[in-house]
């Protein structure tokens, strides 16, 4: 007999918010395998190596380890080469982990429908001002979108028509789900995964008092908007993030661009692209930042509220995932547009502002870790009581 509870995460090889949320689900499920596609330990959070990964044949190939979006192609079949063998279930998904089989019950916990599929130009967007190769790269995957796309998006809903439960991590996934599938899904937020507590380390050659923008480094995340709002204003500007995108923004960060180890004193209104970095300096950077800085649509806004826990007011898009995370006035402002201009007045307005911290920390214990682990355990220990009810639907290995 299997374990009850098993974990699924599409792929391993990153560090960001959903790989956070997948950490937190293997604290909640302790032994619990996971299962995944491809995993970079190098590349994602160091925490995973602690946990039972099992991913599939395609981790063979270090070169799809260290590019996952060269797998694209590949990881349908990957999935569903993998038997998952327990009782439930908990899927974190957003667009591959809801299509494994053989547990007996399904819970998909969801960040988006496949972008891929259902927000294809999102996905690609940004090519205009890159590199030749990347322009073709990114026509050639449209191309392929485009051929591929309807049969995609016929066996990724029936995918997930076989799922049990579905979760959304926020309204505006809530909504997405709804439309792409006709699935209704509870809300439930995951908590900051980046909190007070715990060492922080400076970063060397940065002073406190800089913007901050953390996002993986890629078009969509429009981390050249707030290059530019920065550069407009003259203020420092910190970037952490890695991504295929960095060599593109050292290009518009121009002069004022700052070489890392760089002293502060020496180029205190520079943009610094930091890379990757610890948690231990992650802390540093949040708890030391004047401002958060996040402007792109994301349907879950985790770094504002993680900003938020160290008392940080953020300036984001009103659209998306922010519309759950960030109070306007309260936690941070909103802005219209992903435009510079309306970025920079955004950061201005935002700097003269006088925050209530009180406020913001009453905000931020509404996400709170304990109301996410129970709300998880609680879903799942009523599917397992329906798994191992007699007569239950599926048996394992044919659903």
């Amino acid at each position: 007999m299997g374990p009850t509870v098993a974990l699924a995460h599409d792929y391993l090889t990153q560090r960001g918010g959903a790989e956070r949320v997948a950490l937190t689900m293997a604290q909640a499920f302790p032994s619990s395998p996971l299962y995944t596609t491809l995993y970079h330990p190098d590349g994602t959070y160091p925490e995973f190596a602690d946990l039972d990964v099992r991913p599939s044949r395609l981790d063979r190939v270090g070169l799809l380890r260290r590019n996952h979006r060269l797998a694209l192609p590949l990881l349908r079949g990957a999935v569903e080469s993998q038997a998952v063998d327990a009782d439930v279930l908990l899927a974190s998904s957003s667009g591959w982990a809801h299509r494994y089989r053989g547990a007996r019950r399904t819970v998909v916990y969801c960040y988006a429908p496949a972008r891929w599929l259902y927000q294809r130009d999102r996905y690609l967007s940004g090519a205009s001002g890159r590199a030749w190769k990347d322009r073709w790269r990114t026509g050639l995957a449209g191309a392929a979108l485009d051929l591929l796309g309807p049969g995609l998006r016929a066996s990724d809903t029936a995918a997930a028509a076989r799922a049990d439960v579905y979760l959304a991590v926020s309204t505006v996934a809530r909504d997405a789900v709804r439309e792409a599938y006709g699935i209704d899904a509870e809300v439930v937020p995951p908590p900051p995964a980046m909190e007070p507590e715990g060492p922080a380390s400076p970063v060397p050659g940065v002073a406190p008092g800089y913007l901050l923008c953390v996002a993986r480094l890629l078009p969509y995340k429009n981390v050249d908007v707030v290059v530019a709002a920065a550069r407009r204003l003259r203020l420092p500007l910190v970037v952490v993030g890695v991504g295929p995108d960095r060599e593109r923004l050292e290009r518009l960060a121009g002069d004022a661009l700052v070489a890392p180890g760089t002293p502060a004193a020496g180029r205190e209104d520079g943009v610094r692209l930091v890379g990757k970095v610890d948690d231990a300096q992650l802390r540093w950077l949040y708890g030391n930042a004047s401002l958060l800085v996040a402007t792109s649509y994301e349907d879950y806004g985790l770094t504002p509220l993680e900003a938020a826990a160290f008392g940080v007011p953020a300036v984001t898009l009103g659209r998306g995932g922010y519309l759950d995370t960030v109070v306007d006035g309260v936690t941070g402002l909103y802005v219209e547009r992903p435009e510079a201009a309306q970025v920079a007045e955004g950061i201005e307005a935002a700097l003269r502002r006088s925050w209530d911290q009180e406020a913001i920390g009453v905000h931020v214990k509404g996400f709170s870790r304990d109301a996410f682990v129970a709300r998880l355990q609680a879903v799942v220990a009523q599917e397992v009581a329906v798994a191992r009810a007699p007569g239950t639907r599926g048996e394992v290995g044919v659903r």
